[in-house]
Parts: C-alpha cells; structure tokens; sequence
C-alpha cells in the first residue's frame, strides 16, 4: 500500500475538516491508504506535548511517521499569513530526516483555512511550503484543470486547498467547491505518489 501521511493544526475544527476530505481523495486511488495525525498545541511546556496523547481526534504526529509515508499533506489555519506555531515547532523538530534526506524526492502538497477570504491563505500556504522544499520534497498544487478552481466564490486555490470558515459563532461547514478541491488534491498526491513509487519499483 501507497500511504500518504496528513499532519495538521486545527484550532476549532476547520483545518481537520479540509484533512478529512483530502484523506478521502487519497483513499480514492487504488491501493493508497491515508494516515491523519495532528500536532500538540505549543505551550509553556513546549519541549515536549502536555499530553502524550490527545483527548479526540488524529494521534500526534512523529518523525516514524514521515520515514514511513510515502507522501505528505500538510495543514494549518492562518496566523497573520503564516502557518500556526505549533505545526512551525513539529517542523523545526525534523531536522534529522533533513539530515539523512528522508524525504526527498517525495510528494506534498497543502492547505489551509481562514477566517475570513483575504486572512492570508495563500501566504501561509507558501509558508507551509518552504520547510518542504528544503527537505527536497516534490510540491504538488491543484491545476485549473480542476474545474472547481475557476468557479468557486470561497476557498480553494492553485497552491492547495483551503477553506473560509467565517466568524464564530457560526462558522461555515466546508462549500461543496472546498470539498471537492481538498479532495481532488489528495487523489492528485496519492496519484503521483504511487506512480514514483511504481517507477522505483520498476528500476530495481
């Protein structure tokens, strides 16, 4: 099986959201399987998580679980136009898979919800997106050949899916255009991920 590792932030619910449907189009592909994990908020404490593990929702993430996937999506809500800090600090604890080039080579892609429609997506996606060039990985986006990329009035862009969730107390459930590009991104990942790794298999 092809697994495509998902690791994400979310605060309130909308960032696991957009997850849940991209780990749906992963799971389209045939033979890949989709592994959802989440990182601990940062704290005081922040050397290791207050909890070993969470109260609900995805475990936490490790570094097992980036030598094992064979490729990586990646989510956070904005902040400021810029990824989350608790997704920031798993990634700066990923130096020693940088190290020995655990990833490269291999594909990912992002994504990201915000409040409002100018909240800085785009920025944070970018955000999410340099930790993983450096790790030499291969950045996957959604082409405008996704039809929903050119009609849809809430989230969703060329550089990964994203979402508006709008003002509490009534947040917005996902638009129909956000469903389908999150999940039109991970069967785009999990496609490209398992044609790599047929043509490695292929070369051995």
């Amino acid at each position: 099986m092809i697994e495509v590792l998902i690791v994400y932030y979310s605060r309130h619910g909308a960032t696991a959201a957009l997850a849940r449907h991209a780990a749906r189009g992963v799971e389209s592909v045939t033979g890949c399987t989709a592994t959802l994990r989440t990182v601990p908020p940062v704290s005081a404490e922040n050397e290791r998580a207050v909890k070993a593990v969470p109260d609900s929702g995805a475990p936490y993430a490790t570094l097992e679980d980036l030598r094992r996937a064979d490729g990586l999506l990646l989510g956070s809500p904005t902040r400021f136009g810029n990824m989350a800090a608790p997704l920031k600090y798993f990634l700066d604890g990923t130096s020693a898979i940088w190290l020995d080039g655990t990833l490269s080579g291999k594909p990912a892609a992002v994504f990201s919800s915000s409040t409002t429609l100018h909240g800085g997506q785009e920025s944070t996606l970018l955000t999410m997106a340099l930790p993983l060039i450096h790790h030499g990985m291969l950045l996957v986006g959604i082409p405008f050949t996704e039809r929903g990329i050119n009609q849809t009035r809430t989230g969703g862009t060329p550089y990964g899916a994203t979402h508006v969730a709008g003002v509490a107390p009534q947040p917005g459930a996902l638009s129909e255009d956000e469903i389908t590009l999150a999940q039109a991104l991970g069967k785009r990942l999990a496609d490209i991920a398992a044609a790599l790794a047929a043509g490695r298999a292929a070369r051995r």
